[in-house]
């Protein structure tokens, strides 16, 4: 190692306080939060502020959309310094997904929607089929749409292709804190991205935080790992620290992992069709 910092070269290296943009809108923090599981509404909004987040899910089961004014989540949540992010969490197909989208326009006056579509209430694992579909719909109607989608690549692009502002890859099942188990499919889908990607889901601590942005995420959602933490204030501020370490890592060339070659098939792809 070169113990003489006076032959180091910093004028090249990247700068801090790069901004993530989505949908033509310039976020400063990379770490999104989710509002769900929090114990005590007080405690969430001192936790969002710890956390320096600019954008904040609600699950829109959560709000009477009817009137709006008088839910008391929305309460604690507007005239925040952060913008909202309304979610289909519980819609099962792609048509409750844009109906619930189509109402929350009319209620929030916004056309940013994180889309979720899980038919099963017991894992949550998003329908991939259903979610390429109500994409395109939503795209097709000026929504700015966010995606939570397993970590397929195949279907990530097809969402990237019909429109998607972005697409949130699930790092392993929604609360498990297991971390970043799809590991090797996120490395691709952010390989061959060309809109952000922010990974969703699994997060269980700072470190797994760190690690979806040192190999390349654009940003990371974050809501149970600090919801149901003891104290959910530090652990906010735990996270917004990783989440920049993270970053900074990245930037310097520190922790993604490069593919050196593509896959592989043990049999020739178009022997036989040149036969035929």
């Amino acid at each position: 190692m070169n113990q003489n910092t006076d032959s180091v070269n910093t004028q090249n290296l990247p700068q801090t306080g790069d901004t993530l943009d989505i949908g033509g809108q310039t976020f400063s923090s990379r770490l999104f939060v989710g509002t769900g599981k929090f114990g005590d509404l007080n405690i969430m909004r001192q936790a969002l502020k710890a956390s320096g987040s600019k954008l904040v899910t609600v699950a829109l089961k959560r709000v009477d959309l009817r009137n709006t004014s008088e839910t008391p989540l929305l309460q604690h949540l507007l005239n925040q310094p952060y913008d909202l992010l309304p979610n289909t969490s519980g819609a099962r197909n792609a048509k409750e997904a844009v109906f619930a989208c189509r109402m929350a326009r009319e209620a929030f006056g916004t056309h940013r929607v994180k889309l979720e579509i899980h038919p099963d209430p017991k894992y949550l694992m998003p329908d991939n089929t259903e979610t390429v579909a109500a994409t395109r719909t939503l795209v097709k109607e000026g929504f700015t749409v966010f995606p939570y989608i397993g970590a397929d690549p195949v279907a990530c692009k097809q969402l990237e292709d019909v429109g998607a502002a972005a697409v949130m890859p699930l790092g392993s099942p929604i609360g498990s804190h297991r971390g970043l188990d799809t590991l090797s499919m996120l490395e691709i889908i952010i390989d061959q991205a060309n809109i952000p990607v922010v990974i969703d889901a699994g997060i269980g601590k700072p470190s797994h935080a760190a690690q979806a942005m040192e190999i390349g995420a654009d940003a990371v959602l974050i809501n149970t790992a600090i919801a149901i933490n003891l104290d959910p204030v530090r652990m906010a501020k735990a996270f917004k620290k990783a989440v920049e370490a993270g970053r900074e890592a990245f930037l310097l060339g520190t922790g993604r992992r490069v593919l050196e070659k593509t896959a592989a098939s043990s049999s020739p792809l178009t022997k036989f069709l040149d036969e035929l």
